[in-house]
C-alpha cells in the first residue's frame, strides 16, 4: 500500500569489532529518525548529495520517480564512526520503498544500501539489527544479549571516513592478514555462539587501527584503559573517532570502564561523551501513513 508520509527509525552501528574489517557489525540503541513526504510538485530544496544519490539509485531501481521532502532527526552523530551515513541512506531508501508500495524487498533495499556505502558491516546491522557478519554474498544475522554493554566514547572529534581510509596501506604483511582472520573468526563464532567472554584478545587488529593511531592518538590508551578496568576488550568503532569497550553486566563493571576511558580524554583535555548503549536486535523501522 503506497502512503504519503512515511517515519524510518534507524540504530546506529558500530562497524569492524577491531578484527573485522569490513564484514562485522553491530546495531546499537541509539537511533537517527527519517522522515519522508510525498510532495505534489517538486521540492526545490537543495538536498545534501548524500540523499541525491540514495533517491537516484532507489528511483532508476523501480523506474518511477516522485517529487519527495525529508527530514532527519536524532541522536547519532556525524563523521564518528557510529553509522550516521547509514541512516541516512538507509532511512531515505526504506522510506521511498513504502511510500512507492514496496516494489523492493527488505533485503534489495538492504543491498541497495551496501553499494551506495561500498561495503555492509553498517548496512546490514541497521537493517536487521544485532550482529552481522557479512561477506558480498551473504549475512550471518544473530542478536545480541542483554547482558552486554557498549561502552561508548564519542570524542568532539569529527573524522570523516574518507580521510580515515586514506591512511590504509594498500598492502599489508601476510602475518598480520593471518593475525586478523583468525580474530575475526572467533569474535564471529562467540556471537554467534553468545559466548562472548571469547572475545577477550580477539579485538586486537593489524589491518587498520594501527595506521589510524596517527589521526586518534588517544586510541590504545583508551581501550587498555577500558581492559584494565574490566572490559572484554575494545575497538574503533567503523572509522572512528568513536572508541567502544564491550563490556558485561554486572559488579558495576560497565561503569568503571566509563570512567576509565573518559580518563583518558580528560587527561588530554579532549571533551568526550560516554553513553552506555545497548545491542539493537530489531534493527530499522519503518511507519507510514
Amino acid at each position: 500500500m503506497m502512503c504519503d508520509r512515511v517515519r524510518v527509525k534507524v540504530p546506529a552501528t558500530t562497524a569492524n569489532l577491531g578484527a573485522g574489517f569490513d564484514c562485522l557489525g553491530v546495531a546499537l540503541d541509539l537511533y537517527n529518525r527519517v522522515q519522508v513526504v510525498r510532495e505534489d510538485r517538486h521540492y526545490r530544496d537543495k538536498k545534501p548529495a548524500m540523499v541525491q544519490e540514495a533517491a537516484a539509485a532507489f528511483f532508476l531501481r523501480v523506474g518511477k520517480a516522485f517529487p519527495f521532502s525529508f527530514s532527519i532527526a536524532g541522536d547519532v552523530p556525524a563523521s564518528r564512526g557510529l553509522g550516521s551515513s547509514v541512516t541516512v541512506r538507509a532511512g531515505i531508501v526504506a522510506g521511498l520503498n513504502r511510500m512507492a508500495g514496496n516494489p523492493l524487498t527488505p533485503a534489495e533495499c538492504l543491498n541497495m544500501v551496501a553499494d551506495l556505502e561500498g561495503h555492509p558491516d553498517n548496512a546490514a546491522p541497521a537493517f536487521l539489527g544485532g550482529f552481522a557478519c557479512c561477506t558480498e554474498e551473504s549475512i550471518l544475522n544473530v542478536p545480541v544479549s542483554a547482558s552486554l554493554v557498549f561502552v561508548t566514547a564519542i570524542p568532539e572529534l569529527e573524522l570523516a571516513t574518507s580521510k580515515a581510509r586514506s591512511v590504509l596501506p594498500a598492502k599489508v604483511p601476510f602475518t598480520d592478514a593471518v593475525h586478523n582472520l583468525r580474530n575475526a573468526s572467533l569474535i564471529a563464532a562467540a556471537f554467534a555462539s553468545r559466548r562472548y567472554e571469547m572475545v577477550r584478545g580477539a579485538f586486537s587488529d593489524r589491518l587498520h587501527q594501527p595506521y589510524r593511531e596517527k589521526l586518534m592518538p588517544f586510541l590504545p590508551e583508551t581501550i587498555a584503559a577500558g581492559e584494565s578496568a574490566g572490559a572484554l576488550g575494545g575497538f574503533l568503532s567503523g572509522a572512528g573517532s568513536t572508541v567502544i569497550c564491550m563490556a558485561k553486566k554486572g559488579d558495576s563493571v560497565p561503569d568503571k570502564v566509563a570512567k576509565a576511558m573518559k580518563k583518558v580524554f580528560a587527561a588530554r583535555k579532549i571533551a568526550v561523551k560516554i553513553l552506555e548503549l545497548k545491542a539493537d536486535n530489531q534493527g530499522l523501522r519503518v511507519t507510514g501513513r
